[in-house]
């Protein structure tokens, strides 16, 4: 069943265009899928085609016919340009097997991302400090990692600022992108505007988070006029007809509208609670006029062969769960989506990724050795 997604823009943040953050979270989030169970040596060698590339890792799927999500994390950044990967090519690949996603993420590329000057006292403290952090997400110990994470704040913190080099204003508001869209702020604005950007590099630089807050908030209100002519609300009218929709009954348009335009106005009044709310009651009154995907355009995007008797069932099952979920009887399509998940769940783990941390690549000739 397809979902509505509330749509909102973005607005520019000022440490995403003037200042890096590093935090010990840029991992992948995903930790569902691990490699219990799966046969692996402790190092080997994996031949195949690349399917993906994203970043620091990619996937292949092997001669073997398995599917393998390799990290590459341990490799620099230069040998990593150097590479060029790129989608269909043939790749060798060593490592060593770890068992979750998140494992890929350790010190040593945490560590890539820090100040050159971090002397080896604080860096000490921070591997200290990261390796608590990975136990309790394994204990899933959330609010304990939040605190630590702003421990680790505070050691870098001092280190990232004095690498600091804020961007011009010019080519700070130029990054909002006002010019391709023909928009001129005023010169009373933009004086200001300068004047409140230099303020508040001065209290980032100076670490006073706080008051640096408070001013970005004052940048931010004088600026917000020309945000919203850069990212016009959109209408009810607007927002519906770019979702796939059955014909909506003319006696739900209103109580649609209102709901849309309330949650709207309570999005703009920073109003969480309400928002949450009135969206959650625009999504189920909208729900059941989504047209259901086909049952092919559904199957298309799994990545493995399905059995024709399993495919048969499944279709059935997709139809008998799509239809009971437009007419709102989500008890009974809920025991069919489950019938369908029993189904693809045993596709899903013999086609599921086993994950390596690759310490030697070889592509095109060429042999790359890991830094770490």
């Amino acid at each position: 069943m397809k979902k509505t997604i509330k749509k909102s823009w973005m607005i520019v943040s000022a440490l995403t265009i003037g200042m890096a953050v590093f935090t010990p979270h840029q991992a992948e989030a995903t930790t569902a899928k691990t490699t219990n169970e799966i046969t692996v040596k402790a190092e080997q060698q994996i031949k195949g085609t690349i399917k993906s590339v994203y970043g620091d890792s990619i996937t292949i799927k092997g001669k073997d016919g398995k599917n393998y999500y390799i990290g590459i994390q341990n490799f620099s950044d230069e040998q990593l340009e150097k590479m060029n990967l790129v989608e269909g090519q043939e790749i060798s690949v060593e490592g060593s097997l770890v068992q979750d996603y998140s494992d890929f993420y350790t010190f040593d590329v945490y560590k890539k991302s820090l100040p050159k000057e971090i002397t080896k006292e604080d860096l000490a403290k921070l591997e200290k400090l990261f390796n608590q952090t990975k136990k309790l997400e394994k204990e899933e110990k959330y609010d304990e990692v939040d605190k630590i994470n702003l421990e680790m704040d505070k050691i870098t913190k001092p280190y990232i600022l004095a690498n600091w080099v804020p961007v011009s204003f010019e080519e700070f508001i130029e990054g909002y992108g006002f010019s391709e869209k023909n928009i001129v702020i005023k010169e009373k604005d933009k004086k200001q505007l300068k004047d409140i950007y230099q303020q508040w590099i001065k209290l980032e630089k100076s670490g006073k988070e706080e008051k640096a807050q408070e001013k970005f908030d004052e940048y931010q209100k004088v600026l917000q006029p020309y945000l919203d002519a850069l990212n016009p609300p959109l209408t009810f009218e607007e927002y519906i007809s770019d979702l796939e929709l059955d014909i909506i009954p003319v006696e739900a348009m209103p109580k649609l509208k209102t709901l849309y335009n309330d949650a709207k106005k309570a999005d703009k009044d920073k109003n969480d609670q309400l928002s949450e709310k009135l969206w959650g009651e625009f999504d189920d009154m909208i729900n059941p006029y989504f047209k259901p995907l086909s049952f092919e355009d559904y199957l298309s995007d799994f990545d493995f062969e399905i059995k024709a008797n399993d495919q048969k069932q499944l279709k059935k099952l997709y139809e008998e769960a799509t239809a009971l979920d437009k007419k709102g009887d989500y008890e009974k399509s809920n025991e069919k989506w489950d019938a369908i998940d029993k189904i693809l769940n045993l596709y899903f783990e013999v086609n599921k990724e086993i994950l390596i941390s690759a310490s030697k690549v070889t592509l095109n000739g060429k042999v790359y050795i890991s830094k770490h």
